[in-house]
């Protein structure tokens, strides 16, 4: 019997195809930055890394709590994000908390700088991941949250699940 390609099971190789669907493999994700900025607008950069720190970021460690990115030169520079040693390397280890190139378009770069040069704008890292087997990092223009907004922000996540629960057990409800 005739079974066509697209319906037999595939075998294997499940790394590879996901690899090849261009899905993410997350590493590391900097949730307080979604707290404490405003996200205006989110970038995906290309890193520059050694080799033990993209062994290290394999084995998923890695912080971003304290990144931010700075425009240097016409070039924009990933500073304080944590890729602790590879505990397998030698001396061809790197160090911990070293600048790290990212790669962005010319026109990307030049309107992040002109944006960060108006009060109250940043750049931050928010996620660190492999996608098609190259590291990236998701950076995005943010600017500062007072206090009060993040009270408001919270708030707001509060009602939202409250009404969500609501929601579901009157849908309980009406089922039984």
């Amino acid at each position: 019997m005739y079974v066509p390609k697209e319906s037999q099971p595939k075998q294997g190789g499940g790394a590879a195809k996901a690899a090849k669907d261009g899905k993410r493999k997350m590493v590391a994700q900097n949730k307080k930055a979604r707290h404490d900025y405003a996200i205006i607008d989110t970038y995906e950069a290309g890193i520059v890394l050694t080799g033990t720190e993209v062994k290290s970021l394999r084995q998923g460690r890695a912080s971003l709590t304290d990144g931010f990115v700075q425009i240097d030169g016409n070039e924009a520079w990933l500073h304080n994000v944590h890729i602790p040693e590879y505990f397998q390397g030698t001396w061809t280890n790197h160090s911990v908390r070293r600048k790290r190139k990212l790669l962005l378009h010319r026109e990307e770069i030049d309107k992040l700088a002109s944006k960060v040069q108006e009060t109250g704008h940043t750049i931050v890292p928010l996620a660190i991941y492999f996608k098609d087997g190259r590291a990236k990092a998701e950076i995005a223009l943010a600017r500062g949250k007072k206090e009060y907004d993040k009270r408001q922000t919270l708030r707001e996540k509060q009602d939202r699940r409250e009404s969500d629960r609501a929601i579901a057990s009157a849908k309980r409800k009406q089922r039984g």
